[in-house]
């Protein structure tokens, strides 16, 4: 019998929505087949999608997204919704909905039996929905209960929002740190398996971005690709592309889920969140400093030594200021015990998907 080391975190479930695939299953394959999921838009697409015909002609509007298919569709009655609570529901909140479920249902637990307290840890990013599609609408606004468009659109409202939806009792716990949303709510369900107040915890987050079919206005400086692709890591990388798309993973201690003779997908060893505080270049620049003592503190909290390490799946937006600092954190993490060099392998989800925003820390993860 395997003994579980007390403080490991087995990952038993997942589901997610990503550009080019409706599934985790799709993705992978993309992925190994190194298939790009950036869409190119017509003229004819954006405009119809309401963008500004003046704008096609600029030179420095790039017109390529990362985009979800279907998400118009939503399954309102399996979930309780009138078609109305439906039509003023922010897709982002509809769509992870259905992958907190997809991702028990994959962990094989029905919430409404279980009997142990699941928890939900998860963030959105704001509502363009609200802004492109509701707040236009007037007559809509006007027929419904104003604190029912508030629900279903704030980003304060997601977590409880599910949690209300399929009866989850344990800790609902909103999280907002821009693009490392996701991987903070991974830590922080972890820490609440740990300290024992879930039995199960789900982690997460979505970002989907209203009218999905829109480019996107580069400037020479900025963080954004020149030509719609991200090219993390190589010599000819310009720069990041966003895109949309979702994930969740169900976490559960590993010692019970050995236990309980849980499908195991991956094991979590350790993790670890911290600041930069001032001492970087800018405000949206992280610091070398900083990220080399989250890394050494995740590894020892591990117990892992950097020479075992064989691939480390990095944020990896492929600017020009990012990608170095990312890479020289790492090194001077694993030189404080290692001078091996070449023997661990980088990479990043964006170049194939782009920057997903609130999503991105878990569709890495």
């Amino acid at each position: 019998m395997e003994i579980a080391n007390k403080d490991e975190i087995a990952i038993i479930g997942m589901a997610g929505r990503f550009p080019g695939a409706n599934k985790v299953d799709s993705f992978w394959q993309n992925l190994r087949s190194g298939v790009e999921s950036i869409s190119f838009f017509t003229d004819e697409e954006l405009i119809s999608a309401g963008i500004d015909s003046a704008l096609l002609n600029d030179p420095n509007y790039v017109k390529a997204s990362g985009i979800l298919e279907n998400i118009d569709l939503f399954d309102a009655a399996f979930f309780g919704f009138s078609p109305r609570e439906a039509e003023i529901t922010d897709p982002q909140h509809r769509l992870f909905l259905e992958c907190v479920w997809e991702a028990l249902e994959n962990a094989g637990y029905n919430c409404e039996t279980y009997s142990g307290q699941i928890s939900l840890f998860a963030g959105v990013a704001a509502s363009t929905y609200l802004l492109s599609n509701l707040y236009s609408n007037q007559d809509l606004m006007e027929s419904v209960d104003s604190y029912q468009i508030l629900i279903g659109n704030d980003k304060d409202f997601l977590p409880t929002q599910v949690s209300y939806k399929l009866n989850l009792k344990g800790p609902s716990i909103n999280v907002q740190t821009a693009c490392s949303t996701s991987l903070v709510a991974v830590h922080l369900a972890c820490q609440s398996l740990l300290n024992g107040e879930s039995d199960i915890a789900l982690a997460g987050g979505v970002s989907i971005a209203v009218p999905q079919k829109t480019g996107y206005h580069y400037q020479q400086g900025g963080i954004l690709s020149p030509d719609g692709h991200c090219r993390a890591f190589d010599a000819q990388a310009q720069g990041t592309i966003g895109g949309n798309g979702l994930g969740v993973v169900v976490l559960k201690r590993l010692e019970d889920a050995i236990a309980d003779g849980d499908f195991i997908y991956a094991v979590i060893k350790g993790s670890a969140v911290n600041n930069d505080g001032s001492l970087k270049i800018g405000y949206t620049a992280p610091s070398v400093d900083g990220q080399m003592e989250v890394i050494l503190e995740a590894l020892a909290l591990a117990g892992v030594e950097p020479e075992t390490i064989t691939y480390v799946e990095t944020h990896g937006t492929g600017t020009n200021l990012g990608d170095p600092i990312e890479i020289k954190a790492l090194t001077q993490a694993f030189r404080t015990s290692t001078k091996q060099k070449q023997f661990c392998a980088i990479g990043s989800v964006k170049t194939n998907v782009g920057h997903l925003n609130i999503a991105a820390g878990v569709t890495g993860l």
